[in-house]
């Protein structure tokens, strides 16, 4: 995992002003916030003129935000929710270098903002992570009471996947980035939606069920027939996108 080496990420460089909501027709506020240690943080705010919540937006370990407009775009036009996507630290064009626990603080001034920004209460508030992001997400889900949780390509933990990886080397024990979802998951309250690419090239399918089975109720699973790793958001269109507006639907009725 490139983020256990202390240094910025390579793919975070390159971000251009066409790289941005803007570039594909949304309106957004393109923002910098500070983590609790005083590292500045940047991120984009889509609102939604039929949106009754919002969703945080935790990314993958591959690229930046600007690597994200297409999905943005997708998910801005099919599901009804503001959106809210930031680089963690080491990423894009926020400062220092990454790190587990950094993720978790980055995740916890996201979250802060946007109460002090846009007045997003927790009740609100939908988690969304995607593979890595899954995990910072998973922690975070565990800190606060937000209206839903959904984990998009989860993996179980950073050894787990190490050992599937690099089977013949004890290369667990050596990890100091842990990122154990499992774990963390466990202690969750609001409902839990896990999508999985059936083709998965990266994280096994198995991953994502094993973090389901440890999740307490309620909670659904829904398998993206055809998607790897990368893709889930391209290959199914609509009923993906269905998944989440259930999702999200059966979690804001349940609070009113």
């Amino acid at each position: 995992m490139r983020l256990s080496d202390g240094r910025k990420n390579n793919l975070s460089t390159g971000r251009s002003d066409s790289s941005d909501p803007g570039s594909v027709g949304l309106a957004f506020d393109d923002v910098y916030f500070a983590a609790d240690d005083g590292l500045r943080l940047n991120g984009w705010f889509v609102p939604h003129a039929r949106a009754a919540s919002t969703l945080l937006w935790f990314h993958g370990n591959a690229g930046n935000i600007s690597h994200r407009v297409e999905n943005i775009k997708l998910l801005h036009d099919n599901v009804n929710v503001n959106i809210f996507i930031f680089d963690y630290r080491g990423y894009g064009r926020s400062d220092a270098m990454a790190s587990e626990e950094g993720t978790y603080r980055d995740g916890a001034a996201a979250i802060e903002f946007l109460r002090q920004r846009y007045g997003v209460d927790q009740s609100k508030l939908i988690i969304f992570g995607q593979s890595l992001g899954a995990a910072v997400a998973a922690e975070i889900a565990t800190r606060v009471q937000s209206l839903a949780v959904i984990l998009e390509t989860p993996f179980t933990s950073v050894r787990n996947v190490a050992r599937d990886k690099l089977p013949f080397l004890p290369i667990g024990p050596l990890l100091k980035t842990r990122y154990d979802v499992v774990e963390k998951i466990r202690k969750l309250g609001p409902p839990l939606l896990v999508l999985r690419g059936d083709r998965d090239e990266v994280v096994p399918f198995r991953y994502g069920q094993r973090v389901f089975d440890a999740t307490p109720q309620p909670k659904w699973f829904y398998t993206i027939a055809g998607a790897g790793h990368n893709d889930t958001y391209l290959v199914v269109g609509d009923p993906n996108f269905a998944a989440l507006r259930r999702h999200i639907e059966r979690a804001e009725l349940s609070r009113r």
